[in-house]
């Protein structure tokens, strides 16, 4: 059976310190409490040589920019080597390296623009209609009954929490114990129920 949560993020450890003061001067268990620090999105080490994900969501397309890039850019190189050969009227061996090397400088240049051109800041995908991201901060969170669940995010939002948000997890021990960083959040409403969309 999970229990129900509400946790609200702040900006400094005093503010959520403070805040956890007022709750429980209003009644609520200190083993109902718990206030952690939640590191920025790409920077929960998720995988053990660090990161959240195996591939940024960003660099999906970067392989088919890198590829045309290399086509055009090679294409682009060769007309360029030609021309500098036609222009100068240089001998066949200095051509033949002349050739080659704009050809290969022009694909190398044009891999990089067409992987680039193809990357996309995935934070701003988030912000187009993706599952919202949690942002970096202390967390205070707290295990709630029904009864109380209004009074805890009105002095969440009184203590000066940025984001509410209402949660379904295993609390055990004085923790969230499945807390996930990754999981986007659930706004919670001025109740503690979950926002409607």
């Amino acid at each position: 059976m999970s229990d129900a949560i509400i946790a609200g993020r702040f900006d400094s450890f005093a503010k959520a310190e403070t805040t956890a003061s007022r709750l429980r001067a209003q009644g609520v268990a200190e083993e109902d409490m718990s206030v952690f620090y939640v590191n920025p999105p790409g920077q929960h080490a998720t995988y053990p040589i660090g990161g959240d994900t195996a591939v940024d969501p960003g660099a999906r397309r970067s392989g088919i920019g890198a590829i045309a890039g290399v086509l055009l850019g090679a294409t682009a190189g060769a007309a360029l080597g030609a021309a500098i050969i036609t222009i100068l009227g240089v001998s066949p061996p200095v051509s033949l390296f002349v050739l080659v090397f704009a050809t290969g400088l022009c694909a190398y240049v044009g891999s990089l623009v067409g992987a680039l051109s193809l990357t996309r800041d995935a934070r701003a995908e988030g912000r187009r209609g993706r599952a919202p991201v949690r942002n970096a901060g202390v967390l205070l969170a707290t295990h709630v009954e029904p009864a109380n669940a209004g009074l805890v995010c009105d002095l969440l939002r009184k203590g000066g929490a940025r984001d509410i948000e209402r949660a379904q997890g295993h609390w055990r021990e004085g923790r969230w114990a499945d807390f996930d960083p990754l999981a986007p959040p659930v706004p919670a409403g001025r109740e503690g129920e979950p926002r409607r969309a």
